[in-house]
């Protein structure tokens, strides 16, 4: 089955981000920091290839996942290193919100995972977050979309799978984000500091929820279908942390209630959004 495209999910990457002074372990021979730069580079590894790891969340179900490598190959060909952001806690940190941490110098795939190097910008956010880095207390995590996907809905029980959970295979990604975070979200990230209780993605909703409650509404309906499509289901203890309100039907509202549009927004919400983007109506 095709994947649901517009869901973007969050997974740990296989170790914390490490740091190297430009000038020895990281850059070319040769090479030296740019003059907006600390001087040190951040190196991200992304998702280990062919390893199971369980997902158990409240918004997309409870199955097995893995990424086979050459899923990232086309979404960095046709961005380049440049056009994957940087950020931390994936710009939802109170105090640097979606500051860049920097412009990746490499991004590539290598044998067992992809691979990441930013030069870090001179900043006071970035200074503030390098003794952290230092001492390995941040994981990392990265946000993609799944373009393309295999599942086995009845794969039975094995040593990886002892439960018999449906099994997904991520074929090819579009990447938006990597970065460290305080919480990953993968088994795989830093012993330690991952959350035990709720998944990347539970995470993202949460924080989402308390910014703008029109996406989460419409995402919710996503992760429905997209739970639906493969038959999965959510844990038995509880839903999100803040339930979200349901979603009014999308359908004409009769007599002279404002209308709303099947597939759209309200004309209250089309307002206010043209409003804040100084669109005039004609």
């Amino acid at each position: 089955m095709a994947a649901i495209r517009g869901l973007k999910l969050i997974r740990g990457a296989v170790m914390a981000p490490r740091l190297a002074r430009a000038d020895t372990d990281v850059v070319d021979a040769g090479s030296t920091a740019s003059a907006g730069d600390t001087g040190d580079v951040m190196t991200v590894e992304f998702s280990r290839f062919d390893t199971w790891y369980e997902i158990d969340s409240w918004w997309e179900g409870r199955f097995l996942e893995k990424t086979a490598r050459g899923s990232f190959k086309r979404t960095i060909k046709s961005l380049g290193p440049a056009g994957v952001k940087v950020l931390f806690n994936h710009g939802r940190d109170f105090t640097i919100d979606q500051k860049s941490l920097g412009v990746a110098s490499v991004l590539e795939e290598r044998e067992s995972s992809p691979y990441m190097e930013v030069p870090l910008l001179d900043t006071s956010y970035n200074r503030d977050l390098i003794p952290g880095l230092r001492a390995g207390a941040y994981g990392s995590s990265f946000m993609f979309e799944v373009v393309r996907e295999d599942w086995n809905h009845d794969p039975g029980v094995s040593d990886h799978n002892p439960d018999g959970l449906p099994e997904r295979t991520i074929k090819e990604v579009r990447l938006f984000e990597a970065g460290p975070v305080t919480w990953p979200a993968n088994p795989d990230a830093t012993a330690g500091l991952r959350s035990a209780t709720r998944s990347g993605v539970d995470w993202l909703m949460e924080s989402l929820r308390e910014r703008d409650q029109e996406q989460t509404e419409e995402l919710q309906r996503s992760f429905a279908a997209f739970r639906a499509m493969h038959g999965l289901r959510t844990p038995l203890d509880g839903g999100p942390a803040t339930p979200a309100a349901q979603p009014a039907p999308l359908t004409p509202a009769p007599g002279n209630e404002p209308a709303r549009h099947v597939n759209g927004l309200s004309a209250a919400a089309r307002r206010r959004r043209m409003t804040l983007l100084g669109v005039k109506e004609g």
